[in-house]
């Protein structure tokens, strides 16, 4: 007799959200580790969203700040490094190897051989005079343990040399060794990023020599990541993992097969849960958050209409379609947030349903919990959306 898969209802799949994302009042984590490890990966892309998203599942949110630059800079116990998608993400230090061998190796050839590329065409120096630079790059970084590109160019000279690109094109500029050389580096886990030079929401950062790590078979490291990810986002459709990994279909589908992952059906069609993961989950109780924007919760799958209406996107994403900050109500995009010039949290719901006074008064609570670890800091998202725009004016 054929099995009949299980169908995960909309109100189940929030309430594994809630639960698994650290968004209710008990599922709260105590350290910025254990957010990461929860959600597997922190959209780095922004540096604030590294910190907002933390503290927004902390139970002691006055910690935020601190917790999250001894685990950056000083335990190193989490790095900032190119993930999925080619995406700058925030993840654990045990994950190093499998985020690189499941998603870097195949990025970082196509971008060592369009920087050659690129440098040949300008008639620079050749692969061979770019590995020198490298290596010597990766010693005087070694030395100095974490150096802005300004700094590495003063031991190696080199970094500094210029060549053109894209000559002749609308978009042609020039690009400088140092630039190109540090992102693939980076590409490729030689590299991560270090303290920022300025405060928590400065987007230039030195570098570091990423931590060491084993190289792992492509195949396993993708079965590994996938696994991780669908535990905490399980279930989800073959087109939210092809998205979020940015794989091909046929390494999704591997992937799922490798990990024993099982079939169950959503309003959606087809989605997958780990091995043993089909125990019904009971929802929460009431709970309110708001999420900073490309939180990873926000952000996790592609198909998102069971817990964003579409009619509420042309608020809350830009036009590239990065995610701005979002109000939360039991496990639904109910609105978007922002910070006043005075640092005042303001707030708007945009899906009235269902939001009555608990609702209200819940998000104003979260609103204040934030204000109140923030404090003087001011915060303007890099990928900036309608709402946010005229809540902060």
């Amino acid at each position: 007799m054929a099995h009949t898969p299980r169908h995960i209802t909309t109100p189940e799949r929030r309430a594994r959200l809630a639960l698994r994302h650290r968004l209710t009042p008990r599922t709260q984590a105590t350290t910025p580790e254990e957010v990461a490890a929860s959600l597997v990966a922190l959209h780095g892309s922004d540096p604030a969203t590294v910190y907002l998203a933390v503290g927004a599942r902390l139970a002691d949110a006055s910690v935020t700040v601190t917790e999250t630059a001894r685990a950056l800079y000083e335990d190193r116990t989490l790095i900032r490094a190119h993930g999925m998608r080619h995406t700058v993400f925030v993840y654990p230090a045990d994950l190093t190897a499998v985020v690189h061998a499941s998603t870097g190796l195949a990025v970082a050839a196509r971008e060592r051989a369009n920087l050659v590329k690129d440098m040949a065409k300008a008639g620079a120096p050749d692969a061979t005079w770019l590995k020198a630079v490298e290596e010597a790059t990766l010693s005087a970084l070694t030395r100095r343990g974490q150096a802005t590109a300004s700094e590495l160019a003063l031991d190696e000279p080199r970094l500094r040399e210029q060549f053109a690109y894209a000559a002749g094109k609308s978009y042609e500029g020039v690009h400088t060794v140092s630039t190109r050389l540090l992102r693939v580096l980076g590409v490729e886990g030689k590299v991560v990023r270090g303290r920022p030079l300025g405060g928590w929401t400065s987007s230039q950062f030195r570098w570091a020599v990423a931590p060491a790590h084993p190289e792992l078979d492509t195949a396993e490291a993708q079965a590994a990541l996938l696994g991780h990810w669908l535990t905490t986002c399980g279930p989800a459709t073959e087109a939210d993992l092809k998205w979020w990994t940015g794989w091909r279909v046929t390494d999704v589908r591997r992937a799922l097969a490798t990990i024993g992952a099982e079939p169950v059906t959503l309003d959606e069609g087809t989605g997958y849960v780990t091995a043993g993961d089909l125990a019904p989950v009971a929802g929460p109780a009431p709970w309110a958050a708001l999420l900073p924007a490309l939180d990873p919760t926000a952000m996790g799958w592609q198909q998102r209409d069971w817990y964003l209406a579409p009619e509420l996107r042309p608020a809350l994403f830009d036009r590239s379609g990065n995610i701005g900050p979002t109000v939360w109500w039991n496990g639904r995009v109910v609105g978007g947030w922002a910070q006043r010039p005075d640092g005042e949290i303001t707030w708007r719901v945009l899906a009235r349903d269902g939001i009555g006074r608990e609702a209200e008064a819940a998000i104003g609570a979260e609103a204040e919990r934030l204000r109140g670890w923030v404090g003087d800091t001011r915060l303007t998202p890099r990928f900036r959306t309608p709402v946010e725009r005229e809540l902060s004016a």
